[in-house]
C-alpha cells in the first residue's frame, strides 16, 4: 500500500467537507507531475489531506477507493481522478511551519517541491507526520 500527500483549498473542498461527504471524487489535478503521481496511484492507498491556503496543514487521512480513471467531468483523456473516503481527521493539523522546522523533513516533496498537488510520501515521513498529528 502506497501513501500519498493530496492538496486540497479548504475553501473549496476541506477535510471537514469530505468527512460530511463520506466519499468523494478527487479531481482537479491538471499538472503533468501531479497527474502522474495520481495515475500511480491504486485502491487501497492513503492519502494525507493537506490543505493550502492560509491553514497550510496536514488535516486528515483518506482511504483511496478506487484506481484511477478518466475524469467523467472532464473532455481531456488525460485527465484523471480517484474516489476517496475519510478515515479521521488529526487532533493537531500538523503545519507546514511544523515540517519546515524539522530538519526530518528536509528532503520531503513537500518542502522542496511545495506547488506540486499530489505526491508520494515516505513511510517515515508518514509515520512522523502521523504521530506528530494524533
Amino acid at each position: 500500500m502506497a501513501k500519498w500527500l493530496f492538496k486540497s483549498e479548504p475553501d473549496d473542498y476541506s477535510y471537514a467537507d469530505l468527512e460530511r461527504d463520506g466519499r468523494t471524487v478527487w479531481d482537479g489535478v491538471k499538472n503533468n507531475w501531479a497527474l502522474k503521481n495520481l495515475r500511480e496511484v491504486k485502491k487501497g492507498d492513503q492519502a494525507l489531506i493537506y490543505h493550502t491556503g492560509k491553514e497550510k496543514c496536514v488535516a486528515g487521512v483518506a482511504k483511496v477507493v478506487s484506481d484511477p480513471y478518466p475524469d467523467p467531468a472532464a473532455d481531456d483523456p488525460k485527465l484523471v481522478v480517484v474516489d476517496v473516503e475519510p478515515t479521521g481527521a488529526w487532533k493537531r493539523p500538523v503545519t507546514l511551519a511544523d515540517i519546515k522546522a524539522d530538519p526530518d523533513f528536509a528532503d520531503f516533496m513537500l518542502v522542496k517541491f511545495s506547488r506540486l498537488s499530489v505526491m508520494p510520501v515516505a513511510n517515515e515521513i508518514w509515520r512522523k507526520l502521523e504521530k506528530m498529528g494524533r
